[in-house]
């Protein structure tokens, strides 16, 4: 009896300890697509976070659509979660599921990327200062260029209100450059959407190739397009030509700047953001006051910096 007692105290005991991490709650997580390995670092993070104090997070990849990120706000209000965390897939069409999370009276918080629609209620935003990391991305345009100038072309994601930040700085260090100097002008020659990733990046520069074959650069909102635009140029024979600035960091952007691939990048720092995130849910849970908005400076990063960056010589 004594050894059937110990048995079953012990299978408590496991019960208890791998209930433990949820004990005080579940937080709901849609991230705008788990295939960007930017959005996987944020959630894992906020995983790895919640779990100290006692919460589990389920992650969800909204795949950049607002209709099924919808539906997954709206599991995560049937399942009666304690919070829920976006990186919105649309910044506008997200407002109606975030107004149906307001009144289930579950608060919603997001990161990199924020809702633009004004009533619908979000208790505080984490992101990178884009609109500073934009301006970081002219400047070094503006230093690639030089005196001689040249064409540009923009890889957009014009959804995403974290890129129009982005493009908006980098436009006005441009125009800046441009109405201080009378040679060496940069000409923004075409803006398209790069839909954030490799293929839709490779299509569109390849585009703005066949129609600007002359273009001396390419600024690229984030990694995945920066190298479908290398890719594209690869295909035509014009990787000595046209130089790319891309954005945020990524071990992948990090591993094609150390090999020449992309020049610099606005690095970000997704790990802090879902850390971030985390602790401002805690706090909003203890009743503290929370800002309405938290933004993380942005880096340059280029090549001398990828040799010498322990990610990249731990990799290898």
């Amino acid at each position: 009896m004594n050894g059937f007692l110990k048995i079953c105290l012990a299978v408590m005991l496991v019960s208890a300890v791998g209930c433990g991490k949820s004990d005080k709650g579940t937080i709901g997580v849609s991230v705008l697509t788990l295939t960007n390995p930017f959005f996987k670092v944020i959630a894992d993070n906020m995983e790895e976070e919640a779990a100290k104090h006692g919460y589990e997070v389920i992650v969800v990849s909204g795949d950049r659509d607002v209709k099924k990120q919808s539906d997954q706000i709206d599991d995560f209000i049937v399942k009666g979660v304690s919070a829920i965390v976006l990186n919105p897939c649309d910044s506008k069409s997200i407002g109606p599921a975030i107004k149906r999370a307001n009144e289930a009276g579950i608060p919603v918080f997001t990161n990199d990327i924020k809702c633009q629609v004004e009533d619908a209620e979000v208790v505080c935003h984490v992101a990178t200062d884009n609109e500073q990391g934009g301006r970081l991305a002219g400047q070094a345009m503006v230093k690639l260029l030089g005196e001689a100038g040249g064409k540009v072309a923009v890889l957009h994601f014009p959804q995403a209100e974290s890129c129009q930040l982005r493009v908006k700085g980098f436009t006005e260090v441009v125009e800046a450059h441009n109405a201080e100097t009378a040679g060496g002008k940069i000409e923004v020659v075409a803006t398209l959407d790069g839909g954030g990733a490799r293929d839709e990046g490779f299509n569109a520069a390849k585009d703005a190739m066949e129609a600007n074959p002359d273009m001396a650069a390419i600024f690229a909102i984030n990694d995945p397009s920066g190298l479908g635009a290398y890719a594209a140029l690869e295909a035509v024979g014009k990787v000595d030509q046209v130089k790319i600035v891309a954005f945020d960091g990524q071990k992948i952007g990090k591993q094609a700047i150390l090999e020449g691939k992309i020049v610099c990048d606005p690095i970000q720092f997704p790990d802090r953001m879902g850390k971030k995130t985390i602790e401002m849910i805690l706090k909003h849970f203890n009743g503290d006051e929370v800002p309405a908005e938290i933004l993380i400076k942005s880096e340059l990063y280029y090549q001398q910096d990828a040799e010498q960056d322990p990610e990249l010589k731990k990799a290898a």
